[in-house]
């Protein structure tokens, strides 16, 4: 998949993103550009690891990289010392291709192509999950020297994408599986689970580590040397979600606490994805057809008719906007320039394709845009531009990268962060991270 991903432009301090949107956003009606773009906001993801190793202090992020796989993204969470979680053979060349040590890898994919396994053990990554018997014999042969984790199913029912339903062993099947891994010689260091996507209920995770330890236990009685725990993810990536991220955190360290406190020698990961890049990406789209209908009785207001209108912008479901053909999932669309007091209609936006299931929006309420008009939608990292294929011939947008200068960049002794950066003219910049 292309992605086309511009420098990094170093915005000054009282500067914000949404400053440099607005400034490309006057440059392109300027010079006649309608493509869509993206802003991402580097700080905005060195902020939420500052936050999470404030509110999770014991628990290591391993970023899902299907998230969100863009170089500019995983450099600047390897700098911060974050671990990876992959899911296939290109991303485990991906991060180990940054010189992200194998320890901090983990192949987080419960059913593995054999020639992926191989690949994994070429590239030195040992830690990998597992949840049936015929995994454990792939690994046996292809992969001796494995550390497997072994998933167990969860209840997510409160998420918005629940997991359980394709990966992870019952209870029940736990006891059979650390004795075949016993019998064929494979090494299991510990248990692993994952809510599911945008999960609700933070006591999903209280149940989750009680049930982990009792896997635990059944492994140790087994001769196994359990010493990793892996929470998964769920975890939310803005702030306006139905619960906080510190909400969570707090049942987590709650239940680590009662189950694995820190005397146990227990590591503990997670796979957050959304909740790292999520709020960092900002989108622009360009309106680029219109179609007003007439009045019908779901558009009347008050003792007036409304006219209702379809917009159609150059982004839709087969490029960012993905994740509409998952679940009853929509973004905002918010009008570049907006004058207050104007009349709202009765709107629905629509994707540039040809393809009918093309809705981004329906039913939202928009003042009356025009061909050429811009729209926003903010909290757009998460599961867009690595979902985005090139059906009908459409691009993805080009992501535009930034960094505030008034960033601070010192984790401590052990996870120093320093952003390498050559000025090229005016603010533009290229930026590297560098790992110390």
């Amino acid at each position: 998949m292309e992605i086309f991903q511009s420098q990094v432009t170093l915005i000054q301090e009282k500067t914000t993103a949404l400053d440099l949107m607005h400034s490309k956003l006057e440059q392109a009606s300027l010079s006649g550009d309608e493509d869509a773009f993206y802003v991402a906001d580097l700080g905005d993801i060195v902020k939420k690891h500052l936050r999470w190793t404030t509110a999770l202090p014991r628990v290591q992020p391993f970023y899902a990289v299907k998230c969100n796989p863009m170089e500019a993204v995983v450099q600047t969470l390897a700098g911060l010392g974050a671990g990876f979680d992959c899911a296939s053979q290109v991303e485990l060349e991906l991060v180990r291709g940054m010189g992200v040590l194998p320890e901090r890898i983990i192949y987080a994919n419960p059913c593995k192509q054999t020639s992926h396994i191989k690949k994994a053990a070429s590239l030195g990554v040992r830690t990998m999950t597992f949840d049936n018997e015929e995994e454990l014999i792939k690994v046996a042969r292809a992969h001796p020297n494995a550390k497997m984790v072994l998933r167990i199913a969860t209840a997510d029912s409160g998420s918005m994408f629940p997991i359980s339903i394709k990966f992870g062993a019952s209870l029940e099947e736990c006891g059979h599986l650390l004795e075949v891994a016993r019998e064929l010689g494979v090494e299991v260091i510990g248990v692993s689970f994952h809510v599911g996507s945008n999960s609700s209920d933070p006591h999903c995770f209280s149940e989750s580590i009680a049930n982990a330890r009792g896997v635990f236990d059944l492994g140790a009685d087994l001769g196994h040397e359990m010493t990793l725990l892996d929470i998964g993810g769920g975890f939310p990536g803005s702030d306006d979600f139905i619960v906080t991220f510190e909400e969570i955190a707090k049942v987590i360290n709650q239940s680590l606490e009662v189950h694995f406190p820190a005397e146990s020698g227990v590591n503990i990961i997670a796979e957050p994805g959304r909740y790292y890049v999520a709020s960092a990406f900002t989108l622009a789209v360009n309106i680029i057809g219109k179609k007003c209908l007439p009045w019908n009785k779901d558009t009347f207001r008050g003792e007036e008719c409304a006219k209702s209108v379809k917009y159609y912008i150059n982004d839709g479901g087969f490029g960012s906007f993905g994740m509409i053909f998952h679940c009853h999932f929509t973004q905002k669309a918010v009008p570049y320039k907006q004058i207050a007091g104007q009349p709202l209609y009765s709107s629905s936006v629509w994707g540039p394709t040809c393809a009918a299931e093309d809705l981004v929006s329906n039913q939202t309420e928009l003042p009356e845009l025009q061909v050429g008009d811009w729209l926003i939608f903010e909290n757009m990292g998460a599961y867009t531009v690595s979902q985005g294929t090139h059906f009908n011939g459409f691009p993805i947008p080009r992501v535009h990268f930034c960094i505030s200068s008034s960033l601070p960049l010192d984790f401590g002794d052990e996870n120093v962060c320093c952003l390498a950066v050559t000025a090229l003219e005016d603010s533009v910049v290229e930026g590297c991270l560098i790992m110390k």
